[in-house]
């Protein structure tokens, strides 16, 4: 297969950890070609969605991990896969990306994560759909509704909608210290909404990271621990990661989702679980696979290119 990478530049890869780089090394072990692009290498012109793409050759060193060949402007469409691992923000700019990836697919491209389907579950509103799975949730931008959830509950979380990576959480005691101030600056003053979450005091015991694909859970989930003083288990925000495998309850919220979310299109997803309670939907570009197969010997990314290759071949087999 040729397979298309639409990533963030290649020369801020760590690729000790780096889950797009354990799949580009998995693709090129079972013998396929990859290519990368950036989205701002994207155009549309006489109706024909075109990159600027370049083959990577893995070198297999740590430092100059990759060698390029010559940059071409090429449809989407000539690949067998284009993979969508663009990091957030989910702002405009990655918004007008999908809807180029959208027009692609008409044209015949084979996109995955399917790009409607990452607009259509924003990553923390997507928990909604699965309120049985849920802790008590606020979504909204009003300053009053915020505090009264905040004052019925106690101990709470808030977070914006459109952050990564823990960024802009945080949680506010019974004691409502700094109240106010983090709802008036998250909110904007009450023009932007945001999530309030009831804490969940599992948080200690980690953050759990499932990957699910094709609609089948990794048998290792990821638990990300907060270290010292920090709220967030997030390995971005200084979390330890530790892989163990699934509980009763990670499995039973897994199966009931990953079906669901792969007929919708999304081949991968990190489902965020705290103790029993389904926390956030990741759609965009989910990580762990180096974390969870080096400590648990599961090899994450063998399954992900072979899911890849099965959904690429049943849709040639129907084309």
């Amino acid at each position: 297969m040729k397979i298309a990478f639409l990533a963030d530049p290649l020369s801020g890869f760590k690729i000790y950890k780096d889950s797009t780089f354990a799949m580009m090394r998995e693709a090129v072990r079972r013998g396929h070609r990859i290519f990368a692009f950036e989205q701002r290498h994207m155009a549309l012109e006489d109706g024909i969605v075109t990159a600027d793409v370049t083959e990577i050759t893995l070198t297999g060193e740590p430092d100059e991990w990759y060698r390029l060949g010559a940059q071409q402007s090429t449809r989407l469409s000539e690949f067998d896969a284009v993979l969508e691992r663009k990091d957030p923000p989910f702002d405009m700019e990655y918004v007008y990306g999908t809807q180029l990836l959208d027009i692609a697919e008409a044209q015949g491209a084979r996109v995955f994560n399917k790009p409607s389907a990452i607009r259509d579950h924003n990553e923390k509103l997507a928990i909604l759909q699965f309120p049985q799975f849920t802790s008590p949730t606020l979504v909204s931008s009003d300053l009053a509704r915020l505090r009264a959830f905040h004052a019925q509950h106690g101990d709470v979380i808030f977070k914006p909608l459109d952050g990564m990576g823990g960024a802009g959480i945080f949680r506010i005691k019974a004691d409502g210290m700094n109240l106010g101030s983090v709802i008036e600056m998250l909110t904007e003053l009450g023009t932007r909404t945001i999530m309030a979450q009831k804490y969940i005091p599992a948080i200690v015991h980690g953050d759990k990271r499932i990957l699910v694909i094709d609609g089948k859970p990794v048998p290792f989930a990821l638990a990300r621990i907060p270290q010292g003083d920090e709220v967030r288990g997030n390995l971005a925000a200084g979390g330890i990661g530790r892989a163990q495998p699934l509980t009763e309850r990670d499995r039973e919220i897994a199966e009931a989702l990953g079906p669901l979310l792969a007929a919708r299109g999304l081949l991968l997803v990190g489902l965020d679980v705290i103790g029993e309670f389904l926390t956030e939907v990741n759609v965009t570009s989910p990580t762990c696979f180096q974390e969870i197969t080096d400590q648990a010997g599961f090899d994450v990314a063998a399954m992900f290119i072979e899911a890849l290759e099965c959904r690429v071949g049943q849709a040639a087999g129907q084309g």
